[in-house]
């Protein structure tokens, strides 16, 4: 497992957002050439509907056979499918509605008006679909995900993995139903910290001044019960992608191997 995660910052949130896109399209199409289809897990927010939108945008989109990736989510809200609340809208919209990657096979987790009978159902039952979906070379319960996008939140959490939350000790399952969430709405399905522990590559990026103060707690070693977003690690690599503004309360020392 990498032992500690690499530091890359860029100027502004745009910026930022192309060098996402630009380095998710180089390593999909690596590991389609390592292992037939690639596999990629995704969260929603206001940087990373910025990066759905510079993939859009990219030239090299066509550098990756879209037809051999599989999307799955990190967390989803539970909500109807057709909620505006819901995480995997603005990814479709903005991304999966248009070719190439319309070619996708999307995963999306389980909304209120599915087959499962409740929260907890919906859970396992994303769980069973992930184990599913392993590659033939794809060690552990489900598949490594070449790369893993997660947010921060101002408070620190990821996924649906909130401070001081029962879910953020919960290791049960790969992925785990969420009650009584700090953020509305209540209900919600994350992976759990050993569901995100299968990823090859976990990225986290983050933008803005409002994300400063976490970024900051996350990459000073803090606790993850408190900070969540301080504990994912990758199989082979951690990276946090920033911009200048969520860069502002790191130590002025730390360059991270940051890149500006």
């Amino acid at each position: 497992m990498a032992e500690q995660p690499e530091l890359i910052i860029e100027p502004t949130a745009d910026q930022l957002a192309d060098e996402v896109a630009q380095r998710l399209l180089s390593t999909l199409a690596t590991a389609q050439q390592q292992h037939g289809r690639a596999v990629l897990a995704l969260t929603a927010g206001s940087i990373m509907e910025k990066t759905w939108a510079a993939l859009a945008a990219s030239a090299a989109k066509e550098n990756v056979d879209w037809s051999a990736v599989d999307v799955f989510w990190a967390d989803e809200r539970y909500v109807a499918s057709d909620s505006p609340d819901r995480n995997d809208g603005p990814a479709r919209e903005i991304l999966f509605s248009q070719a190439p990657f319309s070619l996708a096979r999307l995963y999306p987790m389980p909304a209120t008006d599915s087959s499962y009978a409740d929260l907890d159902a919906a859970a396992a039952g994303y769980a069973q679909q992930l184990a599913g979906a392993r590659r033939p070379d794809d060690s552990g319960e489900i598949p490594n995900f070449d790369v893993v996008l997660l947010g921060v939140g101002p408070d620190g959490h990821c996924a649906s993995l909130f401070p001081d939350h029962p879910g953020v000790r919960d290791d049960s399952s790969t992925v785990i139903a969420v009650c009584d969430s700090p953020k509305p709405p209540p209900n919600r399905i994350s992976l759990s910290l050993r569901g995100l522990a299968a990823a090859n590559e976990i990225w986290f990026v983050a933008s803005g001044t409002g994300k400063a103060e976490a970024v900051a707690r996350a990459l000073g070693g803090n606790d993850p019960v408190q900070v969540p977003s301080s504990a994912p690690r990758g199989r082979v690599r951690t990276l946090w992608l920033v911009d200048q503004d969520a860069a502002a309360k790191l130590p002025a020392d730390d360059d991270g191997g940051s890149t500006t």
